[in-house]
């Protein structure tokens, strides 16, 4: 066996759990592996593919065309290596790309890294650690796999299988490295968060459990909870979360995905079927929470009545981060096989709910403005020299707005991963333009 270092080039598409898998993947290398910059300078090419809707598919399959077309004629080839939600969806697509050396679903993600070895014919890989790779200044901790919702739409159960809870001690431990790294903002991420720790034996093990394990941990700033199921967010769990203060942010995430009880109720959503029960509940005990949820439109039979509902619920409630998804027909899914509403309806109601979301988001952040806020700073701005991309509390990363923040002129470095004082100067429909103070 070879024991020369490995060259591992990485692309990770779609949601940040398949981040955390990549990021598994590489660590398991530990010292053994060096980050290519580009396919044609690796060893081993990595796609970790989506396969949850129709566009994430093809994005994948035209990935992983693109890439095998890029190595083709390089001598030696780098090992070609499928990994994901394509994979356990479709399975081994060996007769359609027969240029993928190597292919991993996500229910053998534990052996990955042999697999990936044996392919290169390299020693077993042995550590087990993450390489961080969203950067200095966050980094996700995934505390389940799967779901064990039976949503009419949804294709992840069918994919990643039902919801099984990892280890306690061992998300602790993970967190601790990863805050050991120097990364400030921790991002808790699972299909459905508040279920971690329903499907173990040990009822005292839970979200809020892992919380109270988390809060203390040296050189966390920021705890974020995204992927927050309504039924999960109990009169108790939220007088907890409440009380727990810093660095817990009160920021909530919680994916409603319609407003109509007709529209929910066929889309088989596991909670009450009025999402304004759980929205009140959340701002009775944390007044100053802000909000995100994520919505679809055009699902089959959505009538004027059910979205101009769904619309008036957008306007009342003033989500301050709102993803909106124009209904996608999955092979496999009971609403897959009802009557389809006209792709330009629903494309159509996407856009006339991001234009009202716009405007609210607007309102919002122009309210802030002149107001002092800490900024978590991320990246130098690629157009702008001196300026950086940044997040404040309520920006989520990869999915929320940015906050551009620029350094006073008295010399002052501002560099990845800094936590700053600045003032909101000036706002766009969904960010910020700060300057340090």
């Amino acid at each position: 066996m070879n024991m020369t270092k490995t060259r591992i080039y990485t692309i990770s598409l779609g949601c940040p759990k398949n981040r955390v898998d990549t990021e598994r993947m590489l660590g398991a290398f530990g010292d053994n592996m060096i980050a290519a910059s580009t396919a044609e300078e690796s060893d081993l090419v990595l796609i970790n593919t989506c396969g949850f809707i129709g566009p994430a598919t093809e994005e994948s399959v035209d990935t992983i065309l693109e890439t095998a077309d890029a190595i083709k004629d390089l001598n030696p080839r780098p090992v070609l290596a499928v990994a994901g939600c394509l994979v356990s969806r479709y399975g081994k697509l060996t007769e359609q790309m027969p240029e993928v050396d190597l292919w991993l679903s996500t229910h053998e993600l534990d052996q990955w890294p042999a697999l990936a070895a044996k392919a290169l014919r390299k020693e077993f890989p042995v550590v087990q650690q993450r390489a961080i790779s969203t950067g200095p200044a966050y980094a996700y901790l995934k505390i389940s796999e799967g779901c064990s919702h039976s949503c009419r739409f949804c294709t992840i159960p069918s994919i990643r299988g039902p919801h099984v809870s990892r280890k306690l001690d061992g998300l602790v431990e993970e967190a601790r490295y990863i805050l050991d790294q120097g990364v400030p903002e921790l991002v808790i991420v699972g299909q459905d968060t508040t279920a971690y720790g329903s499907d173990l034996d040990d009822k005292e093990t839970n979200l809020r459990a892992l919380i109270e394990k988390l809060l203390p941990l040296k050189g966390m700033e920021w705890l974020r909870l995204m992927y927050l199921y309504p039924a999960g967010l109990t009169d108790s769990m939220l007088s907890f979360l409440a009380q727990a203060g810093k660095p817990l942010l009160p920021y909530f995430d919680i994916p409603i995905q319609h407003a109509h009880p007709d529209v929910l109720s066929s889309m088989g959503r596991p909670f009450a079927r009025d999402p304004r029960k759980v929205i009140d509940r959340v701002r009775k005990h944390i007044p100053d929470a802000v909000l995100r949820t994520s919505i679809i439109v055009g699902y089959p039979g959505e009538t004027d009545e059910h979205f101009n509902t769904l619309v008036d619920f957008v306007k009342e409630t003033r989500f301050q981060n709102l993803g909106v998804f124009a209904y996608q027909p999955e092979e496999g899914t009971p609403a897959g096989e009802m009557e389809q509403l006209p792709e330009e309806l629903r494309e159509e109601r996407r856009e006339i709910l991001m234009e009202v979301q716009s405007e609210i988001s607007r309102e919002i952040l122009e309210e802030k403005v002149g107001d002092t806020i800490q900024v978590l700073v991320e990246e130098p701005n690629d157009e702008w020299p001196g300026l950086f991309n940044g997040r404040v509390w309520f920006q989520a990363p990869e999915v929320d707005g940015i906050t551009y923040v620029s350094a006073p002129e008295d010399g002052m470095e501002l560099k990845a991963g800094m936590m700053v004082e600045a003032e909101i100067d000036n706002v766009t429909d969904y960010d910020l333009v700060t300057l340090v103070k």
